[in-house]
């Protein structure tokens, strides 16, 4: 598999992604997919409802179609597969393919494989990497055990959509009714429906049927190839692989240089080896040196002496044998207990007829452990599909942290138009404990007088910042510095909550009422 050539992004995607990218690629190729797509299900589709006409049973034609499923599910599969790795197919060769290839896993998929919910996720398997037997059933459980309840709950939406498609055309037909016939339409169409409905009826129902399964399934086959495809980067690390070539490709070019100047010193070698030679005594290079012989280590460390283990081995077969070394054991055995004396028979003489007794003695033992049966059958279910269904609950328990408290609010209430005496009313709302409402109303009173200056018309609601890049136009460079010392105060204030001393609001306040000139 040449993974240079796929033409998406691979890395390790949640489960939703994964299938909304199978998606993509089928909304990229859709012309590769519904032309072949159209021209295989419908001559399908027209003779089978012509077959089921002929012999009055118009709806086995639907129940095939949708039988026939999987053997059309090969169409968008084949296409996306060859798609994903830069080789889209044409219709034509598509359409060729489709009679030799994929045909074996038809055999499973149309007997009991058929109602398999995760059909989406095991047809790639099945179709693309051709193996079977022991090594099928080895690769389902490896690549579809950890989404198999996404590939299934795939599938129930996809049915839903395909049940709200075929509702809806049908619901289509009562908008180009008229407003007064629509009482009359809607109940000739509900008795058409209730009763035995006319053969062109039942052709329209199984064009619906169609229609919405044409819509839906290359859908339905693409997201289940985006799990699969996800499945095998996340266990194969393609991802991985990927970047790891493209590494060695830049490593490769960047290398030339240096394995030519490796090639040019090994050629160089044998030519100093040679001089080397010729300036060696004449002994060494005849190959005449003489090697100290290096005695063996094993003789000197425990001499040649060897020693027999037999008698360890006899002492050790004896210690084995000492019952005190012999561990106790505890052995259960399970033996039937005496059969219960056979209850008398009522007190009352009443006694069922032979034929009653076997239906009345199942009857009272569904009565007595039925309950419990259940309950064991049901915790059997729950253990055997707890691989599919713990992984969602994984988290649900955890403590989750309270909800922040609803912060409060309090309303600045500035009145329209400001008082005569700017700074009393400001030291007057300080002192009864309304700090900001004394410095919302030195910041209105600063703006107006800002705007006044400066020969502007302030938008209503202008920001602070707006405020600022207004204040540029005042001429006195002591009014600027002022108006911004004044809006740093404020915003502080409304969004920090730091409010300013007692000595720094009076002394603000105090050239405020100097600069600005406003009355005492």
């Amino acid at each position: 598999m040449r993974l240079e050539l796929l033409t998406v992004r691979l890395r390790a995607r949640s489960s939703w992604e994964a299938m909304e990218l199978g998606m993509a690629l089928v909304r990229r190729h859709a012309a590769a997919i519904w032309k072949p797509w159209w021209r295989l299900t419908l001559p399908v589709f027209a003779l089978l409802n012509a077959g089921a006409w002929a012999i009055g049973q118009i709806w086995l034609a639907a129940l095939l179609m949708w039988w026939l499923k999987p053997v059309f599910d090969r169409i968008p599969l084949f296409v996306i597969s060859r798609a994903v790795f830069g080789a889209t197919p044409a219709a034509k060769e598509t359409l060729i393919a489709q009679w030799r290839w994929g045909w074996k896993p038809m055999l499973h998929y149309l007997s009991w494989r058929r109602f398999s919910p995760a059909r989406s996720l095991y047809l790639p398997i099945d179709l693309l990497e051709g193996v079977g037997g022991v090594r099928l059933g080895e690769r389902r459980s490896v690549l579809g055990g950890a989404v198999y309840g996404n590939a299934a709950l795939l599938t129930l939406v996809c049915l839903f959509f395909e049940g709200a498609l075929v509702l809806a055309c049908a619901m289509a037909v009562f908008l180009f009714v008229p407003l007064d016939y629509l009482p009359e339409t809607a109940r000739a169409a509900w008795a058409l429906v209730s009763e035995q409905p006319p053969a062109w009826a039942q052709v329209g129902r199984n064009a619906l049927l169609w229609l919405a399964t044409s819509l839906i399934e290359p859908f339905f086959v693409g997201a289940g190839f985006g799990l699969y495809l996800n499945r095998r980067t996340q266990i194969e690390a393609w991802d991985v692989e990927i970047a790891f070539r493209k590494l060695r490709k830049r490593l490769l070019a960047v290398s030339a240089p240096v394995l030519a100047l490796l090639l040019a010193g090994t050629s160089l070698a044998p030519l100093a080896q040679a001089q080397e030679r010729s300036a060696a005594p004449p002994q060494e290079q005849a190959g005449q040196v003489e090697k100290p012989d290096t005695p063996p280590t094993l003789p000197i460390v425990f001499g040649e002496q060897r020693v027999d283990d037999r008698r360890f081995r006899e002492a050790a077969d004896r210690a084995y044998r000492d019952p005190l070394l012999d561990g106790k054991r505890t052995r259960r055995v399970w033996e039937q207990r005496a059969k219960e004396e056979e209850e008398k028979p009522s007190r009352d003489g009443n006694s069922l007829p032979a034929w009653l007794s076997g239906p009345a003695a199942l009857l009272a033992f569904v009565a007595e452990w039925g309950l419990w049966l259940l309950v064991a059958a049901l915790v059997v279910l729950l253990l055997a599909t707890m691989r599919y269904w713990l992984p969602w609950m994984r988290g649900t328990l955890r403590r989750r942290a309270p909800l922040p408290t609803q912060v409060e609010t309090e309303a600045l209430l500035v009145p329209d138009t400001l008082p005569d005496d700017i700074a009393t009313a400001a030291r007057k709302l300080w002192r009864e404990g309304r700090p900001r409402h004394a410095l919302a109303l030195l910041y209105r009173a600063s703006v107006e007088t800002m705007a006044a200056r400066a020969g502007i018309v302030l938008p209503p609601g202008a920001t602070e910042a707006q405020c600022l890049r207004a204040s540029r136009r005042m001429p006195d460079e002591g009014d600027r510095s002022l108006f911004a010392r004044m809006v740093r105060v404020w915003q502080y204030a409304a969004y920090a909550q730091r409010l300013p001393r007692q000595d720094e609001f009076d002394t603000l306040l105090a050239e405020l009422q100097q600069r600005y000139r406003w009355a005492a």
